[in-house]
């Protein structure tokens, strides 16, 4: 039977186990989620599991970045399956905050990140997002303490996002991407997929499949407003309702320049539930 990672909701107990660990010469990585966990989230804690000798895996449903119309009453909240699972998993520790330890009533700052925050993606669509990331991550990192933290490249803007705060703050954390895990129909592992009704979750690897398609012809050359404009069309046929189908600078999300590697990147809703993906352009 797998041992069941420590549980710790407060912060003074964190501290205490994070003291003992270096104390014995530990590496620690952190994988931050908000819980509702899938093979995706797994596959980042395996892979922290090889870097480091501890692995603590934080699950906190953060109201910052929701949005007063958005789901955050709702979204999925599978603790104890969660726990079974990073058990399997090897992870060591699972922190688990509440919201009043997270954000006390006297809370007075917030991180608010611009950079690949501000690209136009889903900055757009959900304004208040990004500062919310920003500023619960930071929380993290410095409650964690940790020496690599593991984020998946599903969320890719979020992965650049974190990555220029770490580089921009001096702060003496590693930020290591990881790829997506998708479905065997290239739909990507997402807790939100819950949402999807049957004929919804048959339509949905659509998104998947464009986004490849349009990659593609991209790199052979062809015009990419074209090929975007088509790409489109494509989804919304399939009824899909577009944010955005965008390339991008794969590194700062800026403009494309000749030369540099890009990254495709979407954002559409199918019934209720909004779907983002993303891959290279190679």
């Amino acid at each position: 039977m797998a041992r069941r990672p420590l549980v710790v909701r407060k912060l003074a107990r964190l501290r205490r186990a994070i003291a003992r660990w270096r104390k014995a010469g530990d590496t620690i990585a952190l994988v931050p989620t908000m819980g509702a966990l899938h093979a995706g989230h797994l596959s980042l804690v395996d892979r922290a599991r090889r870097r480091v000798n501890r692995v603590i895996v934080s699950i906190f449903v953060n109201p910052a970045q929701f949005g007063p119309r958005e789901d955050f009453a709702t979204y999925p909240r599978t603790f104890a399956a969660d726990v079974v699972a990073l058990a399997a998993a090897r992870a060591d520790l699972v922190w688990a905050p509440g919201v009043a330890d997270m954000y006390p009533d006297d809370f007075a700052l917030q991180v608010v990140p611009e950079g690949p925050a501000a690209a136009g993606l889903e900055d757009a669509a959900r304004p208040h997002f990004f500062a919310g990331v920003a500023t619960v991550v930071a929380k993290l990192l410095l409650q964690c303490q940790p020496d690599i933290a593991v984020f998946g490249e599903k969320d890719y803007q979020q992965l650049r996002v974190v990555t220029a705060m770490g580089r921009d703050l001096d702060l003496p954390v590693k930020i290591v991407g990881a790829p997506t895990v998708r479905e065997a129909d290239g739909l990507a592992m997402a807790s939100r997929n819950v949402y999807l009704k049957p004929d919804e979750r048959a339509v949905a690897p659509v998104l998947y499949r464009v986004l490849t398609l349009c990659a593609g012809k991209i790199a052979a050359g062809r015009s990419a407003a074209a090929i975007l404009a088509e790409g489109r069309e494509t989804l919304e046929r399939a009824g899909f309702r577009v944010d955005y189908l965008e390339v991008r600078d794969a590194e700062t999300l800026r403009r494309p320049v000749k030369g540099r590697p890009l990254r495709l990147l979407a954002a559409a809703t199918l019934g209720g539930t909004r779907l983002i993906d993303n891959v290279a352009v190679k």
